[in-house]
């Protein structure tokens, strides 16, 4: 499974990559608003990071303003991601950016059906909410299993992009049911690490390791 981090904030970008745990990045108005910067100046930023797919969204509803919105943040870098909404004008211009040799991710995903237009429609990466299914009291998790059956029994090349995770536990059954990816808050995939018998373990080996009197290199 591959690993997005879902943020506009630069120093955690540069932090997980330099850890290298990361292969691409993901963001969304919302984020860029948070990150209190320039959409333009904060994305190139972020392309210059890393060198995966960089997911910049547009904020047009219609497809003529769509196609000139992603044109324009093509151009930023060349691993830009167009990321477009679940909506007849976004799929629209899915197909047609797609078909221009750009990469797309279509967004806001919350039924099967609309995973299997966006795969029809070309899409590079679809983007199923999993957090917000599970605020309304909908299995995420079904869905990313739906998903994954369709796009396996018709060979789709569109990659499943599992979003709106909230927990480790997301990331872990996204990976077991065969998500592609997941783009994941910082906080989240630095709290993949953890777990208390490791940290009791290192506590223990440190402990007796100090009694040996011993030191290495």
């Amino acid at each position: 499974m591959k690993f997005f981090v879902d943020t506009a904030n630069v120093s955690e970008i540069r932090e997980l990559n330099d850890l290298g745990l990361i292969d691409g990045v993901t963001t969304n108005p919302s984020l860029i608003l948070k990150s209190g910067r320039d959409i333009t100046e904060v994305t190139a930023e972020i392309c210059s990071i890393v060198e995966g797919p960089v997911s910049a969204e547009v904020t047009a509803t219609d497809f003529e303003t769509m196609m000139r919105e992603g044109r324009t943040l093509a151009k930023i870098a060349d691993n830009i991601c167009i990321k477009l909404p679940l909506t007849l004008d976004g799929l629209k211009a899915c197909r047609a950016l797609t078909g221009d040799g750009f990469k797309t991710n279509v967004t806001l995903c919350f039924s099967a059906n609309q995973a299997l237009l966006a795969a029809k429609a070309g899409a590079t990466f679809i983007s199923p909410f999993i957090g917000r299914l599970d605020d309304i009291a909908i299995d995420g998790m079904d869905l990313i299993r739906e998903i994954r059956q369709i796009y396996d029994n018709y060979d789709f090349r569109t990659e499943i992009l599992a979003a709106s995770i909230r927990t480790v536990n997301h990331v872990k059954e996204a990976a077991l049911i065969g998500a592609d990816v997941a783009t994941v808050p910082a906080a989240t995939i630095k709290a993949l690490v953890k777990h208390p018998l490791t940290d009791k373990g290192l506590d223990q080996f440190l402990a007796d390791w100090a009694k040996t009197g011993q030191t290495i290199g």
